[in-house]
């Protein structure tokens, strides 16, 4: 198995997933599905994969869970599902050559989520006349009636996420757009013409976070944005967007409510080696045999300033091993500090200090090769007082994509930031502790071992305080045998 692949990141051995589909909590299980080809690492013959947990520690891979057939020959594209009594229903995107619409089908489970029956016919079979794009369905109970979220893109040049309602789950009735906007500023983009993968988590007292996936018609996924705002039943008053993840592989993040109340997000990581687009034919993945990954569960919170507060799912702390770090101290430019070995895979704990006159910030670095020349540098910008996300050095592979990323959240100086950096071989997933995350795909090819240094940019010297601790796969079951 490839040394890129991720170890506390459920995924099936081989082959390639995309969005997570599907969450929902049922008959005492956590439920995840996932966009996945069962015979290539190419995005083709879309099926759904299928994992389940107790408790989002351990984890059983169970047999596909739809696959294509008639009025979704194309392939079963994504959606969500919810429980209703006895009954698990999956709601999904119909693909089919001939449509450039993706009209909403249904499927219920009777067992568990072992298996499914599609349902005859399809629950919304046409898009309004204004869409030019139609695709993605996301249901949820409110009170006494079903309301359904599909993504679109609107003749006049508006993203919109369109809304529907229903008594029974089978006949829906289109009310109108439950919002709809012409493309507004984010951080490295805009949130485009289209929408895709849009979910709504409702936080109570008629206030709510409306989440989507821009989709450029020319140029297709691009990044993740959150409207937060109030739900007046059938329409959405939001003020202005945030970007919900600032990284560069992060897209279609979903939603699935826990029994104890707490909203949870994945998102679908796409592989940045040697492809541009995501999805496009990449012969390093080729050679490895799988492509793309899911996040690990975050906590999402709404944190009272038109966007949400994101962190690690509380229960990932039970797979961290006995600490291998934790130090702290001041660190310099030419004065690095070494902090000792660590694993493939691990959580790391920070708080990175930034000088008083502001020309000093601390910052880590995971070091790959023996010699010093491959690493990741996660650190503040002394001049902004942002963190920083540098893989232009990880990989000496020149398939690798580099680049820097920022979290435009500044520390003023003398102050100091909390992070936590959870990497996985080839993934590291960064949150601020004001709530933004970070997360971007980076493939060692050193000879290691792999070591952590706490380092200082910019003139002088700058406090940091580290922990670190490796992660320890769960014992995961699979029902599916290999793949």
């Amino acid at each position: 198995m490839s040394v890129h692949f991720p170890a506390v990141h459920p995924r099936p051995p081989a082959h390639w997933i995309n969005d997570p589909n599907g969450l929902v909590f049922h008959d005492g299980h956590y439920h995840v599905f996932f966009q996945y080809n069962p015979a290539s690492t190419r995005h083709e013959n879309v099926h759904w994969g299928h994992y389940r947990s107790r408790d989002l520690v351990r984890w059983e891979r169970l047999p596909v869970a739809l696959a294509p057939s008639d009025e979704d020959s194309g392939g079963v594209w994504s959606g969500n599902a919810v429980s209703d009594g006895g009954r698990l229903v999956a709601f999904y995107s119909a693909r089919r050559e001939d449509r450039w619409w993706q009209p909403v089908a249904s499927a219920v489970s009777r067992d568990g989520g072992l298996t499914f029956a599609k349902d005859p016919g399809l629950r919304v079979a046409e898009p309004p006349p204004n869409a030019v794009m139609f695709r993605d369905p996301y249901v949820w109970r409110d009170g006494d009636r079903w309301r359904m979220l599909v993504g679109a893109a609107l003749r006049d040049g508006r993203g919109a996420a369109l809304h529907y309602l229903s008594d029974d789950l089978e006949t829906w009735k289109y009310t109108g757009p439950f919002l709809a906007r012409a493309p507004e500023p984010l951080p490295g983009g805009t949130t485009e013409r289209g929408w895709e993968c849009v979910q709504y988590a409702d936080f109570g007292d008629g206030r709510g976070a409306l989440l989507l996936s821009a989709w450029d018609p020319d140029e297709g996924a691009r990044r993740t944005a959150v409207y937060t705002g109030a739900d007046h039943g059938e329409s959405f008053a939001a003020g202005a967007p945030a970007r919900l993840d600032h990284g560069p592989d992060f897209y279609a993040p979903a939603l699935l409510r826990a029994p104890d109340g707490r909203w949870l997000l994945w998102a679908w990581s796409w592989e940045a080696r040697d492809a541009v687009r995501p999805g496009a034919p990449s012969t390093w993945t080729d050679e490895a045999g799988w492509a793309g990954l899911l996040t690990l569960p975050r906590e999402v919170t709404p944190d009272g300033h038109g966007c949400v507060v994101q962190r690690p799912a509380r229960e990932i702390a039970a797979l961290r091993g006995a600490a291998v770090v934790t130090a702290r101290g001041r660190a310099a430019a030419c004065v690095p500090r070494d902090l000792g070995a660590v694993g493939r895979c691990l959580d790391v704990t920070a708080r990175l200090h930034r000088s008083p006159d502001g020309r000093a910030a601390a910052g880590l670095r995971l070091l790959t090769s023996s010699d010093g020349d491959e690493y990741l540098d996660v650190g503040l910008d002394p001049a902004t007082g942002e963190l920083v996300a540098d893989r232009s050095r990880a990989s000496r592979e020149p398939r690798a994509q580099g680049g820097s990323w920022r979290i435009p959240r500044p520390v003023a100086p003398g102050a100091a930031a909390d992070v936590r950096i959870i990497v996985d071989h080839s993934i590291a997933e960064i949150f601020l502790g004001t709530g933004e995350a970070l997360t971007l795909r980076f493939y060692p090819v050193g000879d290691g071992p792999w070591r952590l240094r706490a380092r200082a940019a910019g003139a002088g010297s700058a406090a940091f305080d580290v922990r670190a601790w490796p992660l320890r796969p769960a014992e995961t079951e699979d029902a599916c045998g290999p793949s």
